[in-house]
């Protein structure tokens, strides 16, 4: 190692929650004073084990390591555990990674689009959400969001899996969030046809299955959702039914988006090889931070593959900041998911990303522009981190738990 090189002194996990979302949001120190970074980490349901991933394993690992090594520490960190490919590990490398990113682009006096190689683009379209309990609300949401410039707006019925009738449930069912497939399938083309016919079909229109539903059942809703030219139906299939993905596009012509659960590279080299889907919408965090990412949009290009990267409350502002910066540059971007910053958000994470007009603009600080205020983010502490999660404890009518 060169005498002059800028070396890791110190790799801390800090967790808060301002908007009442937990978040993990990593911090690099260096050798070199005032020298440091921050990265995205957040795995909001299992926060305690990311955390003692990055202070108990990544910290020893990484201490003394020369900061300008990116791809090497990023191998480093992903194969020293022996298992690789969790959601827990690769969110605290997500940390490591966009943190050492950051401080290269401080290094280097440049934000990190210039970095990656530089605009294709000045701003970033998003996407919304409109939800509401019936079509006429729903309808009145979306207006909501158009006036305030947004040009892609996904719509759902009653939140993930729709609204309906309390389903009847068997005597001694468990507790849980129950919700009726059949109902959701029935109820979406109508919320569809409603919208389409007192806006037209000049409105890019998004809807989220969530994979809540069975593959056949899948196939059966593309089909009847064809006639409302959506923008992309977004995960309709769990990572674990990727093969009926072939059959969804022989039977619809409807772009499809996936990718929200994935944390393994062959969970989604298929789908883009082979053209199964338009658009890939990971969590960076899950997949492991801006390298791996960079890499994945670069496969998505050669085969026509758009990113739509994932971009709920449970993503950081430093990890939207990282989503932005990819935006940026890479030139087969297809559209930003975007849950918005709420306050305290942008006290708390200064040089947030800024939406204006339906785009999100990064600023042109170095790095990736955007900091963390400990001493505020002490103040929103994210309680109990083991506490029992409710919404992911998804049921059928008759009980059966499935994925949420």
């Amino acid at each position: 190692m060169s005498a002059t090189s800028v070396t890791i002194t110190n790799v801390r996990a800090i967790l808060t929650a301002p908007a009442g979302i937990g978040l993990c949001v990593v911090k690099i120190e260096t050798s070199e004073p005032g020298l440091y970074g921050v990265g995205c980490a957040t795995f909001t349901q299992r926060l305690g084990p990311v955390k003692s991933a990055i202070d108990d394993h990544l910290r020893p690992l990484l201490v003394g390591r020369d900061v300008d090594r990116i791809e090497d520490i990023w191998h480093l960190c992903y194969q020293n555990s022996y298992w690789r490919n969790s959601p827990v590990l690769n969110n605290a490398i997500s940390g490591v990674d966009e943190a050492l990113w950051g401080i290269k682009g401080k290094r280097a006096n440049m934000p990190l689009y210039q970095l990656l190689g530089g605009k294709c683009r000045d701003g970033v379209a998003v996407y919304r959400h409109a939800d509401g309990r019936d079509p006429q609300e729903v309808l009145d949401n979306l207006l909501k969001l158009k006036e305030q410039g947004i040009m892609y707006i996904r719509v759902q019925l009653g939140g993930y899996g729709g609204i309906g009738r309390e389903p009847r449930r068997p005597d001694g069912a468990l507790p849980g969030a129950y919700f009726d497939p059949d109902v959701y399938t029935l109820t979406v083309p109508k919320m569809f046809e409603y919208i389409r016919s007192k806006i037209g079909f000049e409105q890019p229109l998004l809807h989220d299955v969530h994979e809540r539903i069975a593959p056949i059942e899948a196939v059966r809703l593309a089909k009847a959702l064809e006639p409302y030219r959506l923008f992309f139906l977004e995960d309709a299939l769990a990572p674990e039914d990727i093969d009926w993905f072939k059959r969804i596009r022989e039977h619809a012509a409807v772009p499809l988006a996936m990718g929200e659960l994935f944390t393994h590279p062959l969970e989604w080299r298929p789908l883009i090889v082979n053209q199964l889907i338009d658009f890939i919408r990971v969590h960076i965090s899950d997949i492991g931070g801006i390298t791996p990412a960079r890499k994945l949009a670069s496969l998505g290009e050669a085969f026509g593959v758009r990113t739509a990267f994932h971009g709920p409350g449970d993503v950081s502002p430093v990890g939207h900041a990282a989503n932005v910066h990819l935006d940026l540059v890479v030139q087969n971007f297809g559209i930003q998911e975007f849950s918005g910053f709420p306050d305290p958000l942008p006290e708390v994470f200064p040089g947030c990303p800024e939406l204006r007009n339906g785009y999100l603009y990064a600023n042109d600080k170095p790095g990736l522009g955007i900091d963390i205020d400990e001493r505020l983010a002490a103040k929103y502490p994210v309680g109990d981190v083991g506490h029992v999660i409710e919404w992911t404890q998804s049921r059928w009518p008759d009980g059966t738990i499935t994925r949420p």
